[in-house]
């Protein structure tokens, strides 16, 4: 069991105050959404958990069962379990997919081989063309199918906990289900815990969330159950806000 706790996490942007307290914490196989308007800080949130530079945390505390995140650099943290599916994925030109697999995998001490195989599966798991996987990572892809490589790469790291920041963005409904479909079998079939970050309910089809949480001006105003995302599609922010 992996917990990843955090406590009155205050973050600023260029002097800005983003986050305001913000307290959340995700076992191995629960699914947190965090949902909220524009500008509520919500890729604040994913960007301050994973040490993206320019984020300045100046209160609080995140924690991986145990162990001080924050006092981590971005590499660290990743190899100690955490793993971000980004709104806007990277290009790397000449960087190769299997490169950066096996790096990674190594950073961790773990050896799945043939790794070759295993992101053949994984690719025909979410129906992600096995060609584009022999390619430079995410060069001249879709949106779509740059989320399912990221996907991807979640299913073969098998992170304690993974951050889905607007896994939905750029998505069409196949590429959506399929992500989500995937990503709702890790939680079961490696306990994996989920952070998703998204604006729509439409996610939820697959991706089961056990906690929905409103975040508004820098702080969760609401927590509930699943039925908290059909409060939001029926009514909107406006009453949270």
């Amino acid at each position: 069991m992996s917990v990843l706790e955090i406590r009155d996490l205050a973050v600023s942007v260029a002097g800005n105050q983003i986050l305001n307290g913000v307290t959340l914490t995700i076992r191995s196989g629960e699914v947190h959404a965090v949902m909220g308007p524009n500008g509520a800080g919500k890729s604040t949130l994913s960007a301050a958990i994973m040490g993206k530079p320019g984020y300045q945390v100046t209160a609080g505390t995140v924690t991986l069962d145990g162990a001080d995140v924050l006092a981590m650099r971005t590499w660290q943290r990743a190899v100690a379990g955490l793993h971000l599916v980004m709104q806007y994925p990277t290009e790397v030109p000449g960087v190769m997919l299997q490169e950066v697999l096996s790096e990674a995998l190594a950073a961790r001490g773990a050896t799945k081989k043939p790794l070759d195989d295993l992101i053949e599966a994984e690719a025909e798991r979410i129906h992600f063309d096995r060609e584009l996987v022999r390619r430079a990572v995410n060069v001249d892809f879709s949106g779509g199918e740059k989320k399912r490589n990221e996907t991807l790469q979640m299913a073969v790291l098998q992170p304690k906990i993974a951050i889905l920041d607007e896994l939905d963005s750029g998505l069409d409904i196949d590429a959506l289900r399929d992500c989500t479909k995937r990503v709702e079998d890790a939680t079961k079939e490696t306990n994996l815990g989920v952070l998703v970050i998204t604006h729509y309910s439409k996610l939820f089809d697959e991706l089961k969330p056990d906690f929905v949480h409103i975040l508004a001006k820098g702080k969760i105003v609401k927590s509930g159950g699943p039925e908290l995302a059909d409060v939001l599609e029926r009514d909107g922010y406006a009453a949270f806000a």
